[in-house]
């Protein structure tokens, strides 16, 4: 790992401040727990009496539900609930839009995602469950719900669906956008657009114009450990819930609007959680769960099969997407425009308009446009898959641009260079970059080891590519209470993913002057912390460290006071520095962390410190990939020889995570780029739904990924945090696919670069 701090001018460089805890790797807090597997994760939860439930999933992909019939299954030994649609109370205010921080959708589509309601919108779409004494029964029992349907033609292909002649996912559904609600109804959700400048004009002044057509598949977010959820449904009306969720919060919310009950009478408890990604901010069985717990007056179980987690759940979305740039002889971008079509699955929600705020991010740009739609077809709800919508954006944009910058004879960082964002650049969206790090890192990876070597050999190439990510605020919430020994118990409300328990820890220890092996951190469940965002967003080191910062500042200030009580002084004679007090009037007065923490019982009793904040400008991140791949002409298999991530983490808390938040953002951008597809039949089955079917890469498909810390602090943080968890995949596909054209000679317009489709496009085999 290599750290890079590279300030543009020496005007804007101070001097870099000196930490004590931020900047080191101490062991994770948890780490004991999680290899001796004391970690409780969902699935582990044991309770007296707990039944197990399973859900009945359509077979269809479009259909009409004509009639249930639960009645076999109800009887059945062993049963004792049966739920469908129906157990669901009516619901009030069904077009409220629900905000899950990335992603969300109406209350209503989101209710009918979970147990289908007059039609079934994709194959695996939840009917009905049952809850029975052991699983065994739970499996042969579901099967009895015979149910009559209605099958209908599906519409599988993002642009087929915005024909308008195409099959109607609901007729009741009509496009939104700028000019209000269109009179048919369409298949288009929401169009959305953003204009900056005059792009006719922009294109006029060009020297060189290139629009290209771009297509990628719905692609899976690859954790290990499935959806899960057990909840029991007191007499007393109170609901508990345990699950593997990336935000207890969210979930909460979504369990109080969908089964009519009071937020005060919910408890949600987040279990260790083996990966998201973003694919764990929703809700899928949790709430079937309920409704089982609360007819059978017992707790229920229900953990997903790994063909439910493909089927069932919200992968990312297939894109179409149109880029057009102007650029002039020397090289300077004069217009881009996107058109941009993205998969929502059954019910709106795709990432489009993250998509449309990141395609043109790394871009200082006078003439933009840019149009979203937000499109239903007949495949599961899409859902979060870190930074969603922007890999396909990079994707599209990245190679555009470095096809403009062969063209034009120019080296393609210098290309990048000449046209990069910077502080004070103003997106298409009207968004204004506070100070970023986008030349930094480009010329961190213009300066590296791996750009500076030469790549010899047939079949090879290299390529670069950038991206960006926004990075997320909101509400996060943490409480640190001192100890008489001097450590320090902290509780935050952010699902650990990642190892954000020590990032978390690594703050609070830093404002505190002590060591962060001297915190002990847990993540609560929502009656033992205040409202904390979802786990997703690259928030949580952000946010949830400065609620964390805010905490031990409480702290501070009343450390200050009890010290003060004990000279006999004004607090603002002491002074608080690197868990020292000392007393201005008499330096000789000088109490540490520890001492002080031994005596307050006999100053007033515990202290508790609390942080509640809301951070509205996280500032965004940016990264430039260099990959080197090599193609058998032969086979079409591309390999991965080197790779290089350079990325601007603002200030790297924990410099081993950041890099392996690096490494593995590029290792799913690896897949995504190379094989990973969510394969669908005419009838929209989807034919690849297993681990060995659905071809993730493996330690063979993956080099040792070199990792450059680029460090331009974030102003708005005090410790100058951006956010390193998403901008990591970004930028994978476009990198690899520009390093395909040099070792082929073919550019690729389509996601996956699977050894058929190589063969394929170098004319090896035909289609």
């Amino acid at each position: 790992m290599i750290v890079e701090e590279r300030p543009r001018t020496k005007k804007e460089a101070p001097e870099a401040p000196k930490y004590d805890v931020i900047g080191t790797r101490p062991i994770r807090h948890d780490g004991l727990d999680k290899v001796t597997g004391r970690a409780k994760y969902g699935a582990d939860v044991l309770m007296p009496g707990m039944l197990y439930g399973k859900v009945l999933r359509s077979p269809y992909a479009h259909a009409r539900i004509l009639k249930i019939d639960a009645s076999d299954a109800a009887r059945y030994p062993g049963v004792k609930a049966v739920v469908t649609a129906a157990d669901l109370p009516k619901l009030q205010g069904g077009d409220e839009t629900i905000d899950l921080g990335e992603g969300g959708g109406t209350l209503e589509d989101l209710t009918a995602n979970i147990l289908a309601s007059g039609k079934v919108l994709y194959r695996g779409h939840a009917i009905a469950a049952v809850a029975a004494t052991n699983i065994h029964v739970a499996e042969e029992a579901v099967n009895l719900i015979k149910v009559e349907y209605e099958e209908l033609p599906p519409v599988l292909d993002v642009r087929e669906a915005m024909r308008e002649d195409a099959p109607l996912l609901d007729e009741r559904r009509h496009t939104k956008s700028l000019a209000g609600t269109s009179e048919r109804p369409s298949n288009i959700a929401e169009h959305l657009q953003h204009e900056l400048g005059d792009v006719e004009a922009g294109f006029a002044q060009a020297d060189i114009v290139i629009e290209r057509e771009y297509t990628t598949t719905m692609v899976h977010q690859g954790y290990i450990e499935p959806q899960n959820g057990t909840a029991l449904w007191s007499a007393d009306g109170h609901l508990t819930v345990w699950t593997s969720t990336q935000g207890a919060f969210d979930a909460r919310e979504e369990l109080s609007k969908m089964l009519g009950l009071a937020l005060s009478h919910i408890k949600v408890i987040p279990m260790e959680i083996g990966g998201g990604f973003g694919g764990k901010i929703p809700v899928y069985l949790e709430p079937v769960a309920a409704l089982l717990s609360r007819k059978a007056r017992r707790p229920v179980k229900m953990t997903m099969t790994r063909a439910e987690v493909f089927e069932a759940t919200g992968p990312t979305s297939g894109t179409y997407i149109k880029v057009k740039a102007g650029a002039t002889k020397d090289g300077r971008l004069t217009a881009v425009q996107a058109y941009m079509a993205y998969e929502a699955g059954a019910f709106p929600g795709s990432p489009v308009g993250a998509g449309a705020g990141c395609i043109f991010a790394p871009y200082n740009l006078p003439n933009a446009k840019i149009d979203g739609y937000d499109v239903v077809v007949n495949k599961p709800r899409t859902f979060a898959y870190r930074a969603p919508g922007a890999p396909a954006a990079a994707f599209a944009m990245e190679t555009v641009v470095d096809e403009l910058a062969e063209k034009l004879g120019m080296d393609p960082i210098a290309f990048r260079k000449l046209n990069a964002s910077h502080e004070g650049t103003r997106q298409a969206n009207g968004n204004v970059f506070a100070r970023i790090g986008q030349e930094e890192c480009l010329a961190a990876a213009e300066q590296s080891a791996h750009w500076q070597s030469p790549l010899t050999g047939p079949n090879r190439g290299r390529g670069i590519a950038s991206g960006f990510w926004f990075n997320g605020g909101g509400p996060s919430c943490a409480t640190a209470s001192v100890n008489p020994d001097g450590t320090v118990v902290l509780v935050e409300g952010s699902t650990d993913i990642g190892g954000s328990r020590a990032a978390m820890a690594m703050q609070l220890a830093e404002t505190l002057g002590i060591r962060a092996e001297e915190v002990q951190p847990s993540v609560g469940d929502t009656d033992s912390i205040g409202h904390t965002g979802a786990t997703g967003g690259s928030r949580v080191t952000y946010a949830t460290g400065q609620a964390c910062y805010e905490a031990g500042m409480d702290i501070r200030r009343q450390l200050v006071e009890r010290a003060a009580r004990i000279w006999h002084v004004d607090p603002s004679d002491v002074i608080y520095d690197r868990g020292v007090l000392t007393s201005k009037s008499d330096p000789a007065q000088r109490l540490t962390f520890k001492e002080l923490a031994g005596k307050l019982g006999r100053t007033g009793g515990p202290v508790v410190g609390r942080g509640n904040v809301s951070p509205s400008r996280p500032g965004g991140a940016f990264g430039a990939h260099i990959a080197d791949v090599e193609v058998d002409p032969e086979t079409g298999k591309a390999q991965i020889l080197r790779y290089t991530i350079v990325q601007d983490a603002g200030t790297a808390i924990h410099p081993a995570y950041v890099e392996g938040q690096m490494q593995g953002g590029v290792a799913q951008g690896i897949g995504w780029a190379l094989n990973e597809t969510y394969d669908y039949d005419a009838n929209g089955r989807m034919r690849n739904a297993s681990l060995l079917d659905y071809r993730q890469p493996t330690t063979l498909d993956v080099p040792l990924i070199e990792t450059v810390i680029v460090e331009v602090p974030n102003p708005s943080h005090p410790y100058g945090v951006r956010g390193v968890g998403e901008v990591p995949i970004v930028p994978p596909l476009a990198a690899i696919a520009n390093a395909m054209y040099r070792a082929t000679g073919v550019r690729f317009h389509h996601l996956p670069m699977s050894p058929a489709a190589v063969l394929e496009a170098t004319g090896k085999i035909s289609s």
